[in-house]
């Protein structure tokens, strides 16, 4: 193992009823030295849909990373990303019991770029990035990529 790094947050909540009766999941997230994040559960859990959700990040810090790792491997291999968007879907699975988890992620990343003869290499590094991305590596679900590349 090259390096190790430890990162840490606090999560503080209090009990409390929102304006339908049940009690409340809003809660905070702080992380030192950053802006805290106001957190609740998703809607189809009774959370406040107006607050980020465990689910939103997860799938953000997915989003995020993948994004992350594809600039650093392009930069890698000359190639000058010029834009860079991603309309990603997370599935998230029920059960009964009130168990669930994530079945796959599927990102959609559309890059521009500044060179036409780059494109299949720029489509291609997609999976380079995903096998080097953190999130990704941490994962237990497929993580799958539709990408589509342009030039400007």
């Amino acid at each position: 193992m090259g390096f190790k790094h430890l990162f840490k947050a606090e999560a503080k909540w209090s009990s409390s009823k929102n304006e339908k009766g049940f009690v409340s999941k809003n809660h905070e997230i702080i992380i030192e030295g950053k802006p805290v994040m106001s957190v609740s559960a998703a809607k189809a859990f009774k959370g406040d849909a107006e607050l980020y959700n465990p689910e939103d990040m997860l799938l953000s810090s997915l989003v995020s990373c993948h994004m992350m790792s594809y600039l650093y491997v392009c930069s890698q291999n000359g190639i000058e990303v010029l834009g860079y968007s991603d309309n990603a879907e997370a599935t998230l699975e029920v059960e009964f019991d009130g168990s669930g988890r994530f079945t796959e992620v599927r990102l959609n990343p559309k890059v521009t770029i500044a060179n036409p003869d780059k494109i299949q290499l720029a489509l291609e590094l997609h999976k380079k990035a995903n096998q080097l991305c953190f999130i990704a590596n941490s994962c237990n679900f497929p993580i799958l990529h539709n990408a589509s590349c342009e030039v400007e």
